[in-house]
């Protein structure tokens, strides 16, 4: 997807499990990402992480956008476009402004039940 930044295998991976679970036809902010992957104003450090996937990643990297439901700029060609395109392949449609509604695409994740802990009996 772009360039490779110095990783940050912890932190990554929180960020990449958070936007595996983003279904298809549904998009969510870099913030919202950020806050999910308990990273909160971290919003940047998502498209790090999504900038670092390998190519042949299954981690649905188009589903995140901005705060603005926008594409955001890459610094690879033709990132922007092709995440376009694979959101419009999913269902996802955009206004004669190029933003998403994010009142009717964005994803509202359902809290990740926690582990419960033994009794103690």
């Amino acid at each position: 997807m772009g360039p490779r930044r110095r990783p940050e295998p912890s932190r990554w991976l929180r960020v990449w499990r958070v936007v595996a679970r983003i279904p298809a036809g549904r998009v969510a902010t870099y913030g919202q990402v950020a806050a999910l992957a308990g990273l909160p104003g971290a919003a940047r450090q998502v498209g790090y992480a999504l900038s670092a996937l390998p190519d042949d990643s299954s981690v649905p990297w188009q589903r995140v956008v901005n705060a603005r439901g926008e594409v955001s700029p890459r610094r690879d060609f033709d990132g922007a476009p092709r995440q376009r395109v694979l959101l419009v392949d999913e269902g996802v449609v955009f206004d004669e402004r190029g933003r998403i509604d994010l009142r009717r695409f964005g994803w509202r994740s359902a809290p990740r039940p926690r582990p419960r802990k033994p009794s103690a009996r």
